[in-house]
């Protein structure tokens, strides 16, 4: 099972994890699908730019994957 950490390429989560976009989207808004850094951009860094915890989403998105196992 991969996992995702809080340096991971948000559009890369979203590959490897389709669940993840619903996460995403609760915690940064859905203005991340329209934006081109989405394929540069961390977890980490988004989580910054919406002050936000990344180990709140990291742990989120890690638990769909363990379901998905």
């Amino acid at each position: 099972m991969q996992q995702v950490t809080k340096d991971s390429v948000i559009g890369d989560v979203i590959k490897m994890c389709p669940e993840a976009k619903a996460i995403i989207e609760k915690h940064f808004g859905n203005g991340c699908f329209t934006c081109p850094g989405i394929n540069v951009e961390s977890l980490a860094f988004g989580s910054t730019m919406h002050n936000l915890d990344p180990n709140t989403i990291v742990d989120e998105i890690n638990e769909v994957l363990k379901t998905k196992a």
